[in-house]
This record gives C-alpha cells, sequence and structure tokens, in this order.
C-alpha cells in the first residue's frame, strides 16, 4: 500500500539506495534530527508535522509510534494521514477500518488513497466499485492507480487495458512496461500469421520494434523476464553479443532460462564449460531444458549414467523432451526395452518426434500394425519424418495413391527425400513440370538422386548443339550439366559417368577421365567400361583391358565383347571365345549376336 508524507514520492520510485559507511551513519543522525525536529513541531500542534513524523515511523515499522500522530492529524483534516492511517490499519489486518480511512483521503483528492482503496475493492471481488477508484487514482496521474486500472482492464479483456498500460509504463513502471511488451508481441505474431498481403507484415513489424523498446525499458529497470525476451529478440536477429548481455543480467537476477539460454549461447561460441556452469545453474532452478542439455553434453562425452540421470532430472521437472532422450539413449546402448518404455512415455504426452522413434522400433522389430498408428499420431502432430515414413510404409504394401499422399506432405514441409520421391511419381505420370518443381526443391536440399533426374530432365528437353560456321560445335554448359556435376561431387555414379561423357564429347578427355576413374572405383560397370574406352583410344590397351574387365564381371556385355576383341588380336583364342560366350549371355541384343558370331569364329579357329 502507498505511504504518503515527507519524502514519500522520492522513497517509492526507489531513488533512495542504502548507504554504507560514513554516508550511512551521516543518514541516520540526518534521519534522527529530522526526526527530533518534527516530532518537537508536532507536539507544539502542528498538523503537517503529526503527519510526516508519523509516515516516517509508519516506513520505520513503527505502528505503535505512528498511530497516535497519523490520527491526530488525520483528525486535523490532513489527507496524506488519512491515507497512511488506513496503511497502518491494513498491516494490523483491520481491511475494512483501512478502507474507511481511504476512502476519505480519497474523497479529499489522494490519488495514492483511491489506489489503495481500488485495491481493497478487487481483493473483495467487487470489481465497479475497484475500477471506479483506481481509475480516480490513474486520472490524477498515480502510476500504481494506472497500473492496476490497466490489470484489472486486462482481465475482462477490455479493449482500455492498453491505455492505462501505457500510461504506467511511461511513468516508469517497469511490470507494466513488460506486459505492454508481452501485448504488443502477441499483436505482432497475430499480424504476421494472418497478412498475407504484406499490409499485416508492416503492422507486425511495427509492433515487433515498440515490443522491443518496452522490453528494453523493463530490463534497464531490471525487469528479469524482459531482459530474457530482450536477449531472445537480440539473439534471433543475430546480435549475440548484446544478448549475452541480456541474458547474464537476467540469470544473475535469478531467472533459470536466461540461464539455460546464455549456455547455448556459450556452447555455441564453443565455449562447453561455461555453458555447463549455467546449464547447471539453471537446471538446479528447476529448467528442464537446462537439464537436457547438461544430458546431451555428457552423453557426447560418453558418460552415459550422468546423462541418464539429467535427462531423468528433466523429466521430473515436467519436460518430456527427458524422456524422449532417455529413449535415444537407451536405443544407443541397445537397451530396447527401455527405449521403447521411455519413447512411449513421451510418445503419450504428445511428443511426436517420439512418437516417430517408438514406430521406427516398433517396425524394426516386425510390428508393422503396431507401427502405423503411431506414424499416423506422430504425422498428423506435425513430424516430418513420420508422414515420408508412412509413405514408405504404404509404398511397400504397393498402396501408392496413399504412399504419394503422405510424400507430398512431408515435402511441402521440406523434406528433401519426400520431394525426390514426388518427383519421381510425377514423372512416372508424364507430368514433367510438376517432377521438375519436386526434383528441384529435392536438389536444392543435397538430394544427389533429385540433382541427377533433375538433370536427366533437363537434358531431354536440351535443343542441339549449334554449329558455327566452320562446323565446329560451340560448347556453353548447360544448366543440365551444373546439375549433373552437382550430383556427380557428392558421389553419385551415374551423374559421374554422365559428365565424363559431356566432358569427352567436348574434347576434354582428362576431365572425362577422371570422371569415368571416379564413378569406376565407386563401382560403376558404365564408369570401368567408358574408361576403358578412352584409355584404349589414347592408346593404353592394356590398361582399358584392366577396366572392361572390372566392368564384365559386373556385368557389362559390351565390356566382355571388348575383352572377347582384345584376347583375338593377341591370338589368345580360348581367352577369347570365353569372354565372347559371357558377352551373349550378358547381352544386350545386339551385342549378343555381335559376340556369337566371335565365338563362332573362334571355336572354327580353335578346332581347324
Amino acid at each position: 500500500m502507498d505511504v504518503m508524507g515527507d519524502k514519500v514520492t522520492l522513497f517509492e520510485t526507489g531513488r533512495f539506495v542504502q548507504p554504507s559507511g560514513q554516508e550511512e551513519t551521516r543518514d541516520e543522525t540526518g534521519e534522527a534530527a529530522e526526526e527530533a525536529r518534527q516530532r518537537l513541531a508536532a507536539e507544539a500542534g502542528d498538523v503537517e508535522a503529526m503527519s510526516v513524523l508519523g509516515a516516517m515511523l509508519l516506513r520505520r515499522g513503527d505502528l505503535d509510534g505512528a498511530e497516535p500522530h497519523l490520527r491526530a492529524a488525520t483528525a486535523a483534516g490532513d489527507r496524506a494521514a488519512a491515507n497512511n492511517l488506513g496503511v497502518l490499519l491494513h498491516q494490523r489486518g483491520y481491511a475494512d477500518e483501512a478502507a474507511g480511512w481511504w476512502r476519505i483521503a480519497a474523497v479529499a483528492g489522494s490519488a495514492a488513497a483511491a489506489h489503495a482503496l481500488g485495491r481493497h475493492h478487487r481483493e473483495r471481488g467487487d470489481e465497479p466499485a475497484a475500477e471506479y477508484w483506481l481509475r480516480q487514482s490513474a486520472e490524477q496521474g498515480h502510476v500504481l492507480g494506472a497500473y492496476a486500472l490497466a490489470d484489472l482492464l486486462e482481465h475482462r479483456a477490455d479493449a482500455g487495458a492498453e491505455h492505462w498500460m501505457r500510461v504506467a509504463a511511461e511513468r516508469g513502471h517497469r511490470e507494466a512496461a513488460y506486459r505492454l511488451a508481452r501485448a504488443l508481441d502477441r499483436r505482432a505474431a497475430d499480424a504476421h500469421e494472418s497478412g498475407g498481403d504484406g499490409g499485416g507484415t508492416s503492422a507486425g513489424s511495427s509492433a515487433e520494434e515498440e515490443a522491443e523498446q518496452w522490453y528494453r525499458q523493463a530490463a534497464a529497470r531490471g525487469h528479469r523476464r524482459a531482459a530474457l525476451h530482450l536477449g531472445a529478440i537480440l539473439e534471433k536477429r543475430g546480435e549475440l553479443k548484446e544478448a549475452g548481455r541480456w541474458y547474464l543480467t537476467s540469470a544473475k537476477d535469478g531467472e533459470p532460462r536466461a540461464a539455460c539460454a546464455l549456455g547455448f549461447l556459450l556452447r555455441d561460441a564453443g565455449d562447453e564449460e561455461s555453458a555447463a556452469v549455467w546449464w547447471l545453474r539453471a537446471a538446479q532452478e528447476g529448467d528442464g531444458n537446462a537439464a537436457n542439455a547438461l544430458g546431451a553434453l555428457h552423453a557426447e562425452r560418453g558418460q552415459t549414467q550422468t546423462a541418464e540421470r539429467w535427462y531423468r532430472a528433466a523429466l521430473d521437472a515436467g519436460d518430456v523432451n527427458g524422456a524422449y532422450n532417455l529413449g535415444l539413449l537407451c536405443a544407443e546402448q541397445g537397451r530396447t526395452t527401455q527405449a521403447e518404455q521411455w519413447y512411449r512415455t513421451a510418445a503419450y504426452a504428445g511428443h511426436r518426434e517420439a512418437a516417430n522413434a517408438l514406430a521406427i522400433l516398433l517396425l524394426q522389430g516386425g510390428d508393422e500394425t503396431g507401427a502405423e498408428p503411431w506414424f499416423s499420431k506422430a504425422a498428423e502432430a506435425g513430424s516430418v519424418d513420420a508422414a515420408f515414413n508412412l509413405g514408405i510404409l504404404y509404398a511397400g504394401r504397393g498402396e501408392d495413391r496413399d504412399a504419394l499422399r503422405w510424400y507430398e506432405r512431408a515435402a511441402a514441409a521440406g523434406h528433401t527425400e519426400a520431394a525426390l520421391q514426388v518427383g519421381i511419381a510425377r514423372l512416372r505420370e508424364g507430368d514433367e513440370l510438376e517432377a521438375e518443381r519436386h526434383l528441384r526443391c529435392a536438389a536444392g536440399g543435397g538430394s544427389a538422386e533429385a540433382a541427377y533426374r533433375l538433370a536427366a530432365v533437363l537434358d531431354a528437353r536440351r535443343p542441339p548443339a549449334p554449329q558455327h560456321e566452320l562446323g565446329e560445335a560451340v560448347h556453353q554448359k548447360a544448366e543440365c550439366e551444373e546439375w549433373y556435376e552437382r550430383a556427380a561431387a557428392q558421389g553419385h555414379r551415374r551423374a559421374q559417368v554422365r559428365v565424363g561423357m559431356l566432358a569427352a564429347a567436348r574434347g576434354d578427355v582428362v576431365e572425362a577421365a577422371r570422371w569415368y576413374r571416379a564413378a569406376a572405383e565407386a563401382g560403376s560397370r558404365n564408369g570401368a567400361f567408358n574408361l576403358g574406352l578412352l584409355l584404349a583410344r589414347e592408346g593404353s590397351e592394356p590398361e582399358a583391358a584392366v577396366w572392361w574387365t572390372r566392368a564384365a564381371d559386373a556385368g557389362h556385355g559390351r565390356a566382355a565383347l571388348r575383352l572377347a576383341l582384345v584376347y583375338a588380336r593377341r591370338g589368345e583364342l580360348a581367352e577369347g571365345q570365353r569372354w565372347a560366350d559371357r558377352a551373349v549371355a550378358l547381352g544386350p541384343a545386339e551385342v549378343a549376336e555381335r559376340a556369337a558370331r566371335l565365338s563362332d569364329a573362334l571355336r572354327e579357329e580353335l578346332t581347324a
């Protein structure tokens, strides 16, 4: 409640600080002298002195000493004394009698008494009376009255709440500044969610900017949650140094979420040890996110028992991620039964990734019937991986329509492999434009297969290379080549062969050989065959035969035919016939036909 009287305004704004040393002694001496002076004046009948002396004693906690002076000053018509007498009686537990004196002071124009009376009526559930007196206080410029009125109106969802919250904030009320910022934050979120045409986005940005200003004002006045939110805004914007300062301020004031956020900031900066210190502080204050972070830190270090202890602490703090992480830890250790139990705990609590993990575990155990509902539950809750896994599940049963539906859902959320599957499905249907769109998404997300398939689509559309007037092809790298090269650089063997072919067509033998060799060494029989052709043209037939042998052993009919011809030219007719027969078996048809003729000729030569 508000205490009126000598220096009360300065006292309430916090501009009085606790002195120390000689200053403290000097202030105590000065206060004692002031009290003695006021006491003498009060004893001489000075009403103002009675009021001031009563206020001084009330602030000091000397209720017995303050009461007679306040009653005497109140009887003489001092409204400040009436208010302070109400405060005194309220502290003694006589709320109704206190309200009577506050009413007297409020009617006489005391804004502080009107605020106290409004608070009294609200505590009694009489909101109309509370609003009346709080409005009286607020309209007289009383900051606590403005804040209390805003709080009451906000509780009733009254549109006028923001005006009074702003008034209180502008007059230095830090909680009002914080709550105003929170309201503006919510408005910005709503505007961004609903404003697709740009107008909502503009309004949202304006509200965000104003919210940051109020967070900053509240944080500067020592509001720890405002400092936390300000740190989060700055971190999101990439201003990590200043964000860290506000997180530190908030954490030192006892905000565990700020300590946790500071820990993540330090970890990302490479200072794991300092991060662990702040996570420990936050976890000990009951922050489940920090406990999970400590668990992950110890798990990375191989300290599984300590990790498990912190994951359990996170779960005890109400963070369901603790159960999910316990499931992951048990699964990594091969403790499948315990992993399933923890996944179930988290999944039943609504953890979508735990539901997906549980479904995978059941599927791996052969329980497809048990897995499907968990995949569905996770996917419906927004798990992109679960949507993709459902696609795989349906595709495995041959239910292509349902599979495509889930693949499309996952692809729409940015799942690279799902986008690839949708692209492949659209290619099968002949919808090349839609296929291209999905393949571009998947290729852009890093899928080598998607990059290769996209390149093939673009390659098929490419017009013949233009000729200049001398009859030589003018080569300009097409988009399809860039996608082939991207896939090849990621180790895609067919793309590597295709890049090699394009290089060979340009006459770049060294580049072609590099890509053919890369594909061949990765197991591509086409890469091995083409590398053999390139080496043979360059006069290195013995080395070419080595690569043709590798290709033929992998089932390449043309490579087997080439080997048959090589051995026939060398006079090794039996070996040549063996490879010719192999070529007949491997095909394709035109190769088998040529190989059969060669085999017959070699057989006749051998039996002649």
